[in-house]
């Protein structure tokens, strides 16, 4: 019998910094880094890899706690684990003692999303299936039952859920073969980082446009008059024909955020994103009401599909995203799919940061194939930073997704990266 023979769980770090990748409002000087588990089995080919994405001090907080819930899974027999994941899932999810420090919030709700999302790594490899293959291969009544409804059915019910998905089940086939020759959107944020002098702005939104890409986005937030005059340079640079979505990473107060929109929706926004508190789903509502018609994208830092209910229930976002390493992986990931579905929102996740353009790009596919309503309204977030570093890095050709086909979640990073950026004794840190 296969089993689990160790948890590993490494603390790696790039500079990024140095480069002001990442910078926005709110991060100025991110060092992008991963809390990467890997679940070693009997069997030496098979090794399941999950992560929680950070960004810098404070990865080793979060390695710690990924090492405390995966330990609970050494010596657990493989079947076991890959039969029946969502038992495994309300077990760590509904540890009592570790629930405490959240509940479903925070490095332990992260922690369980590294061990789930690994635990599904390992049931794709062993199908021999990339991660969005298995999900949408599953039965409409199989997804469902993927999902903790416990706080979530007062919105949508289980019998509800089921039924959507029968509905979309016919086209799923040719969704997929439709994915399989186009691929899905992508969205370009390199451009825009707020670190970026005007002259590197403009030269990536003209190479953005050269590449395909049909939306840019553009981190704002620290200024009002230097947000205004930044966007007339994206704006000049891409035309009046490219999408321009905007991101205040959370930096904005309501009043704050209702007065800045409606001071920059002369540029023809897609969309805001995070404009205030993540978990501020009244002031979310308050300000999507005040800025109509200008959408308003949130949800990478929900902390739960509760939240997630919570905000589509007030009509908070008009485009939910989703992150895969902030929730507890692939089961609140699948809930929160359902839940956007069922309020008539589209998910265009967040990715970006390291390893999170090759793991969410997963659950972008598997909602396009067997969950959304118009997968031609979807898109994806891209940064074109650090996917060397993984083992199997994102294809994005012509400002589009390529669906993956390597078996696995895309989270694995390459064992040289492990070597050089494990922190502080990594070859890298030690130069």
């Amino acid at each position: 019998m296969v089993s689990i023979t160790s948890a590993t769980v490494t603390d790696l770090r790039f500079p990024t910094s140095q480069t002001l990748d990442g910078s926005d409002a709110m991060n100025p000087d991110p060092d992008y880094s991963a809390a990467y588990l890997g679940l070693s089995t009997s069997n030496p080919d098979l090794t399941g890899c999950g992560f929680v994405f950070t960004i810098g001090r404070g990865n080793d907080i979060q390695a710690a706690a990924v090492a405390a819930v995966a330990d609970r899974l050494v010596g657990r027999g493989l079947d076991e684990l890959l039969e029946d994941p969502s038992a495994i899932n309300r077990e760590l999810t509904w540890d009592s003692q570790l629930r405490w420090l959240g509940p479903d919030k925070g490095v332990m709700h992260m922690a369980v999303g590294a061990v789930m999302n690994a635990v599904w790594d390992l049931r794709s490899k062993r199908e021999g299936l990339p991660l969005w293959a298995t999900l949408a291969h599953l039965e409409p009544a199989e997804v469902v039952a993927l999902v903790d409804w416990t706080y979530l059915s007062d919105f949508l019910d289980p019998a509800q859920a089921r039924e959507m998905l029968e509905e979309r089940r016919s086209e799923r086939d040719s969704r997929i073969a439709a994915l399989r020759r186009d691929g899905l959107a992508a969205y370009n944020t390199s451009v825009g980082w707020l670190g970026y002098d005007d002259d590197k702005l403009d030269r990536l939104c003209r190479q953005a446009l050269d590449d395909g890409f049909s939306t840019v986005k553009l981190k704002v937030g620290a200024d009002l008059a230097e947000d205004h005059r930044r966007l007339g340079i994206a704006r000049s640079a891409i035309g009046s024909d490219t999408a321009l979505a905007i991101d205040a990473n959370q930096r904005w107060s309501v009043p704050e955020a209702i007065a800045a929109i409606q001071h920059l929706a002369q540029f023809d926004l897609r969309w805001v994103e995070e404009p205030t508190h993540p978990d501020d789903v009244v002031g979310h509502a308050t300000i999507a009401k005040a800025v109509h018609p200008v959408p308003i994208a949130t949800g990478e830092h929900l902390a739960n599909p509760t939240l997630a209910k919570q905000l589509l229930q007030l009509g908070g976002a008009q485009i939910l995203q989703i992150d895969a390493t902030r929730v507890a992986g692939v089961h609140d990931l699948v809930a929160m799919i359902l839940l956007a579905a069922h309020a008539g929102v589209d998910v265009i996740p967040h990715a970006g940061g390291v390893g999170l353009c090759e793991a969410v790009q997963h659950f972008a596919f598997f909602n396009a194939a067997s969950v959304a309503a118009d997968p031609s309204r979807l898109t994806l977030e891209y940064v074109d930073h650090l996917h060397e570093h993984m083992s199997c890095p994102v294809e994005v050709t012509g400002g589009r997704y390529r669906l993956p086909t390597q078996p696995g979640a895309g989270t694995a990073f390459h064992p040289a990266t492990a070597e050089s950026f494990a922190y502080p004794e990594g070859a890298h840190w030690q130069e």
